[in-house]
């Protein structure tokens, strides 16, 4: 075996929770110069095979394997079907916290205007948010933020790769049809 088909065996065995540069370093017996050529040249295999459905992506220092963002029609169309979809509340709820964060339940509920521990609930649920602290203060309310699952669901190396909001803005008032669950969050080079 070489060490690309070992590190292709690594990031598909690790799945959608990814793997570090450190760990994938050591089970490889590597440094990190090695596995960044490594990584660099599975991503050229897989961008040089037309029928390859797979892509490397890179978040936070974290390697995960992933399908190429052509085929997000297909999967979108059989996300659809899933059950396992977010409401409007909670997309809602998650964009608050994405460009707010670190922020308590009550000030997303301000924002929104309705109550909003059950998206909260739904989304902690998805581990798509996490508790990031408490405020200092009465009750000691819970801070909540996105998580490292949330940037790989979306496609992001880090928050700064969050539309812009006046982007957004325009685009929803011109009457744009905006999907921001695979178009309007852009992917960017990863490598």
């Amino acid at each position: 075996m070489t060490k690309l088909s070992e590190l292709e065996a690594i990031l598909f065995v690790a799945g959608e929770a990814g793997i570090g540069s450190e760990e994938l370093s050591y089970l490889l017996n590597v440094d990190k110069q090695e596995l960044a050529e490594l990584i660099l040249a599975l991503e050229k295999k897989y961008q040089a095979t037309l029928d390859s459905a797979l892509h490397i992506f890179e978040t936070e220092d974290h390697f995960v394997l992933t399908t190429k963002k052509e085929l997000a029609p297909l999967l979108k169309k059989y996300a659809q079907g899933s059950s396992n979809t977010l409401s409007q509340a909670a997309v809602e709820t998650l964009a608050i916290i994405a460009y707010k964060q670190p922020i308590t339940r009550t000030e997303i509920e301000q924002i929104r205007g309705v109550q909003a521990s059950g998206p909260v609930q739904r989304l902690v649920a998805h581990k798509l948010i996490e508790e990031k602290g408490r405020v200092e203060g009465p009750g000691r309310p819970i801070l909540y933020g996105t998580t490292g699952y949330f940037l790989d669901y979306f496609g992001l190396k880090d928050l700064t790769e969050l539309p812009d909001t006046q982007e957004l803005e325009n685009a929803l008032k011109d009457d744009e049809s905006l999907d921001l669950f695979f178009d309007g969050v852009s992917e960017g080079e990863k490598m």
